[in-house]
């Protein structure tokens, strides 16, 4: 039994994430905190903590984490590079997962993504659209982010310099190490995701929509099981899924 305290409870993912957990009898949750909430108090309860709550509140969580060697598992977007540091920096003494989107499907994307890059080499240009729904506060998404790093890594380039946020004007032509992010809110998407490699007379692309929270709700709970196992480090979905 895989005992778990869920931050962000009243979220959309924290409501997924109680509902799912409901379906799985070798797990158990113990506490749900949420904004206003003290999580001090419940944190000896609980063998992992899977945060949702917001990015500004991970750091606090992390290192409550750590003090009482707690496992987390985080969901939380918008990090800044600082950010990522501060919550980075337990993971010398807990076991930590950190993913932009814990989806088997978009997981799967990643790798996908990764190999397509590979053997298309530099002849193909970059672009990433990404959609959500209207009232997501971060663009563009965890996941669009996590897609552009792995572009970028397989080319080897330094990210923030190629990195090109839509374009409106008379802007030239686009060059060739470019790699173009879009993003588009509206309604109620739970998330798509489209990777487009464009060559010379072809098109590539890699496209995964999510039609429920559910998905990403019970990947969560499938990385709480697992990284209660492992040793303090760092990680993140594909090594849940052995995809590394």
């Amino acid at each position: 039994m895989t005992k778990i305290i869920i931050t962000g409870s009243k979220g959309r993912m924290g409501r997924a994430l109680v509902s799912c957990a409901a379906q799985h009898p070798d797990l158990q949750i113990v506490g749900q905190i949420d904004q206003g909430d003290d999580l001090l108090p419940l944190i000896r309860q609980g063998q992992v903590v899977i945060d949702f709550s917001s990015h500004s509140a991970t750091a606090g969580i992390a290192s409550l984490c750590a003090e009482h060697q707690k496992s987390i598992v985080i969901g939380t977007t918008g990090h800044t590079s600082d950010d990522r540091l501060q919550i980075t920096q337990f993971s010398g003494q807990i076991p930590m997962v950190l993913s932009s989107n814990f989806s088997t499907g978009v997981n799967t994307l990643f790798w996908l993504t990764r190999k397509a890059a590979e053997i298309l080499g530099p002849g193909f240009d970059l672009e990433i659209v990404e959609m959500h729904h209207r009232l997501k506060r971060d663009a563009p998404s965890g996941t669009a982010k996590t897609l552009a790093e792995i572009l970028a890594g397989v080319r080897k380039q330094q990210l923030d310099k190629v990195l090109r946020y839509g374009r409106t004007g008379i802007v030239g032509e686009r060059a060739t190490e470019e790699i173009g992010m879009h993003s588009v809110r509206g309604g109620d998407v739970v998330g798509d995701h489209t990777v487009i490699f464009a060559g010379t007379g072809e098109r590539i692309e890699l496209t995964h929509k999510a039609s429920s929270r559910e998905t990403f709700a019970n990947g969560a709970l499938r990385a709480a099981q697992w990284v209660v196992k492992q040793q303090p480090g760092l990680y993140d979905m594909q090594d849940v899924l052995g995809l590394r």
